[in-house]
């Protein structure tokens, strides 16, 4: 009898740890699943959107000979409110959010679009726009975005250095190149950075948490 309730205790400690490793590899199937078709969505967006910035600026070079000339965006870019929308167009959409630009950094492989609106359902989606002179303008942009320590959105900003690249493109098609010069971790309540003194040039700020999210960590960003 003993070995009777012995062995049905196993067997009940058995289907337990099964259902335990079901669970867990459904959990991850999930988040894979979730992980690789957010980022492939995002990325085709990305790759449009940026494809028709290079059709635009391939109308306006001019070509003498065999070589062709364009203007440096940061020396021409318009300024206009680009939260707002480009020149008075409609603004292009991601699954249901208007986007305000896109942000590409090649340390990290990230590729999304900046989406309009900061709320639960947008940061689900995409990294958003919070507060600032608006994408690729005079002064400092605050973007946001989680870090579900699994690779999405800005869960690798802790990789990235002082000198890395980050393109930010906008919805008047100009492109810019900015370059990290400052990064630092701050309590979740810090905003006295957000408007700031960026002596005439587009800056973006990244922020997002850190791996337990008892910080915030951020990121300066300077157009060149």
């Amino acid at each position: 009898m003993f070995e009777s309730k012995y062995s049905k205790l196993l067997t009940v400690i058995l289907v337990v740890v099964i259902v335990a490793i079901l669970g867990l590899l459904g959990f991850l199937g999930y988040d894979w699943y979730q992980k690789y078709f957010l980022e492939n969505d995002a990325l085709a967006f990305v790759e449009n959107y940026t494809n028709d910035t290079d059709d635009t600026k391939d109308k306006n070079t001019t070509s003498e000979g065999d070589n062709t000339t364009a203007t440096n965006p940061l020396d021409s870019i318009e300024r206009t409110n680009t939260v707002s929308g480009s020149s008075g167009n409609e603004m292009p959409t991601y699954k249901g959010f208007n986007v305000v630009g896109t942000i590409e950094i090649p340390a990290i492989d990230l590729n999304y679009p900046i989406l309009e609106k900061v709320n639960k359902k947008s940061l689900e989606t995409s990294v958003a726009f919070l507060y600032g002179a608006g994408i690729n303008q005079v002064g400092n942009s605050v973007i946001v975005g989680h870090n579900y320590r699994n690779g999405l959105f800005f869960s690798n900003n802790k990789r990235l250095n002082i000198g890395d690249t980050i393109y930010i493109t906008d919805n008047s098609k100009n492109r810019l190149t900015y370059k990290i010069y400052d990064k630092f971790e701050t309590t979740p309540e810090d905003a006295s950075f957000y408007s700031r003194d960026t002596g005439g040039v587009p800056e973006v700020t990244l922020s997002t948490c850190n791996d337990d999210s008892s910080t915030r960590l951020i990121i300066f960003a300077r157009a060149e």
